[in-house]
């Protein structure tokens, strides 16, 4: 995050010099230009500034008036706050497994989970890249898109909100557009949908303090606003810059036969928010990079439908096997091209060991 800041070190001082001299923090003209600017970024008609990735999700499914007895299918390899914002909304997660090779949310598997409790669907764009969208809408139900790692990513050229009018981002500090805390923003694709979302970010509060409905309360900050308009002018450098490097990755760890990154969907443009391996012997793979000075994770170690949380008795038989495999290695805009090429390296001389 520091490389971040310190790129354009003048431009967001004086925007956040000028936030502060408002003494205006909550919901003022940062946050009102910032969704403006993030909308047409997405090609969106609303963009609606709220605290985080799962408040997005939250009010979308919320809007899309997702009741206690009903189902929403999702993906297992994910973070769990995407089934979070599903449990928050009263509903209960449904776990279909992820494609054999790009990892994202099979509709095939969704077709084998739909049934009269499905109210939605809700894809992960995982790692920066999108599910197959097409097939998806082929069901007929709500998609509630989570792009919270997907910041800039399209599908078959066209942008995410062209395929279903919610769409959830997440602004944590290491995603590709990043602010300096929590921060997130649904995408609204009708007016009436807009205006809903304003309602419950906001307590769904009337004149004189008076709760119209059971909302939230999360909402975008104008100092997280001010430096992500900042931040946004930048994200297509930065999002070409992790293509770069991921290039680069891809031309050195080819023909490897221990390590191969994780499938492309050829009809998604991928932005990388992460650049991920597998590995049959991940665990030996990261203690031996961790040797060498090169730090590692791991998106993500524990399916959601073996988590406690989700009490699921779903089989995600790929997911399952995926997880034991899965290795993020380093990636991101700053990243020097002696570091990509130095892990590379390290890998491949693990690969002929």
């Amino acid at each position: 995050m520091r490389p971040a800041l310190e790129s354009c070190r003048s431009e967001w001082q004086e925007r956040l010099a000028g936030t502060i001299d408002r003494a205006w923090f909550i919901l003022g003209e940062e946050v009102a230009a910032f969704e403006r600017e993030f909308a047409s970024f997405c090609g969106a008609p609303y963009a609606v500034g709220v605290g985080n990735g799962t408040a997005a999700l939250d009010v979308a499914l919320r809007i899309a008036g997702i009741a206690r007895d009903q189902e929403v299918i999702t993906t297992p390899l994910t973070a769990p706050f995407t089934a979070q914002a599903i449990l928050a909304a009263g509903a209960t997660p449904v776990f279909a497994d992820v494609d054999a090779e790009t990892l994202l949310l099979d509709p095939r598997r969704v077709a084998e989970r739909i049934t009269a409790k499905t109210a939605a669907i809700l894809p992960v764009h995982l790692y920066g890249q999108a599910c197959d969208l097409e097939e998806l809408s082929r069901f007929g139900l709500p998609l509630i898109q989570d792009a919270c790692q997907a910041h800039g990513a399209l599908y078959d050229g066209r942008p995410l909100a062209a395929f279903s009018p919610f769409v959830a981002y997440s602004f944590y500090p290491t995603k590709n557009l990043p602010c300096l805390g929590d921060g997130g923003a649904l995408l609204a694709g009708g007016a009436d949908q807009d205006r809903l979302a304003r309602l419950l970010r906001d307590g769904a509060r009337a004149p004189g303090h008076v709760s119209l409905m059971p909302a939230l309360n999360s909402r975008l900050d104008e100092i997280q606003a001010a430096l992500l308009r900042v931040f946004l002018q930048r994200l297509p450098e930065w999002n070409d810059e992790r293509r770069r490097l991921a290039a680069l990755y891809d031309q050195e760890l080819a023909g490897l036969d221990s390590v191969r990154p994780v499938g492309r969907n050829p009809r998604s443009s991928h932005v990388w928010h992460l650049y991920v391996v597998r590995v049959q012997e991940r665990d030996r793979l990261r203690e031996f990079l961790r040797g060498q000075g090169v730090e590692t994770g791991i998106h993500y170690p524990v399916p959601l439908h073996q988590q406690p949380a989700f009490r699921s008795q779903d089989r995600c038989a790929v997911a399952e096997q995926a997880v034991g495999e899965i290795l993020s290695l380093p990636l991101w805009p700053f990243l020097p091209e002696d570091d990509a090429r130095f892990v590379a390296a390290q890998i491949r001389r693990f690969d002929a060991s």
